[in-house]
């Protein structure tokens, strides 16, 4: 249930409508602060965005697996303790994906745009900012990883830190209509959902054949000043390929849990697909960032078995991922060590992944808003999700930053000593939320 504003008073401003932004506009504006969200969509568009909407997902629809022993679980968990409204709405557009919350992206980021824009005291500004407004009242810097150049350059000025970027590729889309479902199977993985995914099997013949093609082919020239600095979460198919002739095998075609019931054997590889919107229209190759040429995506996926004759909605592409350098910028609690009137929230703060910078942002929202009220700031427990992910990225080795995932790892054993890794994570997972639940409390959120 959203927790409705109080009478409107002070203003905080936040620069971004993606997933960080939109979170942290709505926590603000529930406190009864004034928002003005600035999003330069439609007025300057980016390479991987499809609409205007905001918070609209660009490189895949999943947002990970629901099960508290995940990574993804517990932090969704957390969030939802934390009254995210960006899960919320997610919850109402879920395609079958397992156990794994994926979701119809343009409708959900339609439904998001719609209520924020009826909102009480949030205003949605149409139109680029180039420069960090010059105030004593909290902005909130959600620009992302598609940040323009111009506010780009802004930043530079502001981390003194050139070339924080890496690349990164979004998936294809291939039309269902055209995809031949009578050489794929429908299975989700150790049968874990209602066969949600459909499964392209290779033999080791079609497998050697398609790592050749991908080998081969032409990719999409970085330009001059830009280095092949792939962010290894993201790496591209064709990149995978070049590390060796199994690593697709072992990476996002491998075939574990998956029986083709046609031979009762498990495939060499699997390709995977999954559906990418409610009405089945669209389908996404699991796995299938790449910056390979549109020409050459088309005739090597189409050698797939099934593939013959799909139709690409979008194909896969490359584009640039701005990040700041977070240790060296922030604090604990996101603000910029040498003003703290400024945070910095999402992929753009140094999280790594969709849920990440919904918490990222729902966090940044809760601690300016705190801030203006005159309200004491506590830091999140570093045994949960949410308060290690924020921890490591202030405090990691600036030297070799990179952006981060949320993982168990970052959360300390403590007395947990125990070689059990999945009962490990349960109990981390258990103390977490009660933690959590300790800290609402006490901060009264």
């Amino acid at each position: 249930m959203h927790i409705h504003p109080k009478k409107v008073k002070s203003k905080i401003t936040v620069i971004g409508g993606g997933l960080a932004g939109v979170e942290a506009a709505y926590q603000v504006a529930k406190l009864g602060i004034a928002v003005d969200l600035y999003e330069m969509r439609p007025q300057v568009m980016t390479e991987a965005h499809s609409s205007d909407f905001l918070a609209e997902m660009v490189c895949s629809n999943s947002l990970g697996s629901g099960e508290l022993t995940s990574a993804s679980g517990l932090l969704k968990r957390e969030l939802k303790m934390l009254d995210s409204f960006f899960l919320l709405h997610a919850e109402k557009f879920k395609v079958p994906a397992g156990r794994s919350l994926s979701v119809d992206r343009l409708r959900l980021a339609a439904d998001i745009t719609t209520e924020l824009a009826a909102w009480p005291g949030i205003t949605i500004q149409r139109r680029e900012v180039k420069e960090i407004p010059a105030a004593e009242s909290p902005v909130i810097i959600a620009t992302g990883p598609l940040t323009s150049s111009d506010f780009a350059q802004t930043l530079a000025r502001l981390t003194m830190r050139k070339n924080l970027f890496f690349f990164d590729a979004t998936c294809p889309l291939i039309r269902a209509e055209s995809i031949d479902l009578s050489k794929l199977f429908a299975a989700s993985r150790y049968e874990k959902g209602d066969a949600d995914f459909l499964n392209i099997p290779m033999d080791d013949e079609q497998y050697e054949s398609f790592v050749q093609n991908l080998v081969q082919a032409e990719v999409v020239a970085a330009h001059d000043f830009e280095k092949n600095d792939f962010y290894d979460a993201c790496l591209p198919l064709e990149e995978i390929a070049r590390r060796g002739k199994q690593s697709l095998a072992f990476g996002p075609l491998k075939p574990v849990g998956l029986i083709d019931p046609r031979s009762g054997r498990r495939p060499h590889a699997v390709v995977q697909l999954r559906q990418d919107d409610l009405k089945k229209n669209f389908y996404q190759l699991v796995g299938f960032q790449t910056r390979l040429r549109y020409g050459d995506q088309k005739r090597i996926f189409r050698t797939l078995p099934g593939l013959e004759n799909a139709e690409f909605e979008r194909f896969g592409r490359m584009h640039r991922n701005t990040y700041i350098n977070a240790p060296l910028i922030i604090n604990n609690f996101s603000q910029h060590k040498k003003n703290s009137h400024i945070y910095f929230a999402g992929q753009l703060s140094g999280v790594e992944g969709y849920v990440e910078s919904v918490s990222s942002g729902l966090l940044c929202g809760l601690f300016a808003a705190r801030a203006l009220l005159g309200r004491p700031l506590s830091a999140l427990p570093e045994t949960t999700a949410t308060g290690s992910l924020l921890a490591y990225i202030a405090n990691a080795n600036w030297k070799d930053f990179r952006p981060s995932k949320f993982t168990f790892g970052l959360i300390d054993d403590g007395a947990l000593d125990l070689h059990d890794k999945k009962r490990k994570k349960q109990l981390k997972a258990e103390r977490a939320l009660e933690e959590l639940q300790v800290w609402i409390k006490k901060a009264a959120i």
